[in-house]
């Protein structure tokens, strides 16, 4: 779960059914630990989670082995590409991360593991053991050896399968968190109320800031202050992100051609609404529809 560090929309996200019955499933389904966590984080990502691995559960009661697996989860969330990343820890465990973004942003990670992937054997956590030892950690040896060897495993390729699985879970959580910012009304003014409802109800018409805050009855000067300091964003991006989500929607039609979508969410040109799509998603339009499940 997020830390004291994570955004609010990650710590929103973290609490949301949606994620609530991923990570059950996902628990259910393969037995290992899935968190959401913001981009830093101090403290064991999966610690006390239903299905941490006992070795790790063990290890993360130690200072010395703690800081080794904090020092794995800084190394995952390093220069994050588009993809997972994962990271061997110095007990043979992998961990991945899949990075989570609203548009260019990123807000935080997926991060399961806590896996082999091969048969444990005893000379490997001999190895372990040593390590164990030079760092004078003070465990029982012969429990920690029981944890280990009961650590799940799976196959390269069933791990593979398993973090394209997540990516796509990614992709999902990214849209939900859009849509969040685009509906989020907490304490939220009735003249900001009243303006999302209007652009709500015009957002296929061409829009400007006069026009809408002539609509709510405020002048254009106030209502851009007032809007921004509602939403989080200025009236261009705001208006943007309605039609983008209202796009991505559209784009689940295969037969839809992106030039069609474009126009129909209010969009004058295909150039303009590529490069806003591409600004708000992270990807192209055509990109995103590729990435769809159902591809």
């Amino acid at each position: 779960m997020p830390d004291h560090r994570a955004s609010p929309l990650l710590e929103q996200l973290s609490r949301s059914q949606i994620f609530a019955d991923y990570q059950k499933a996902f628990g259910e389904a393969t037995g290992l630990p899935l968190s959401l966590r913001p981009v830093e984080a101090w403290q064991p990502v999966h610690h006390d989670h239903p299905h941490e691995n006992p070795f790790c559960a063990l290890m993360a009661k130690t200072s010395r082995s703690c800081a080794a697996c904090l020092d794995v989860q800084e190394t995952i969330a390093q220069d994050p590409g588009p993809g997972a990343r994962t990271v061997m820890c110095f007990a043979g465990l992998n961990d991945t991360a899949i990075p989570l973004r609203f548009g260019h942003e990123l807000v935080g990670f997926l991060q399961t593991g806590q896996v082999l992937l091969s048969q444990p054997a005893p000379e490997q956590f001999a190895k372990t053991a040593k390590q164990l030892v030079s760092w004078g950690i003070k465990v029982d040896l012969r429990k920690a050896e029981d944890a280990w060897f009961h650590s799940r495993v799976l196959t390269g390729e069933q791990y593979q399968a398993m973090v394209r699985l997540l990516g796509i879970f990614a992709q999902h959580l990214a849209i939900v968190g859009n849509q969040v910012l685009v509906q989020q009304r907490n304490a939220e003014p009735p003249v900001i109320t009243r303006a999302k409802e209007f652009i709500a109800a015009h957002q296929d018409e061409a829009l400007s800031l006069g026009t809408v805050s002539k609509a709510v009855n405020t002048s254009s000067f106030y209502f851009c202050k007032l809007f921004k300091k509602a939403t989080g964003l200025n009236f261009t991006d705001y208006v943007s992100r309605v039609r983008i989500e209202k796009a991505k929607n559209l784009l689940l039609n295969p037969n839809a051609r992106v030039s069609e979508v474009a126009y129909e969410v209010g969009f004058q040109s295909l150039t303009h609404f590529n490069r806003v799509f591409r600004k708000v998603v992270g990807e192209s339009p055509t990109e995103f529809r590729g990435r769809l499940p159902s591809h």
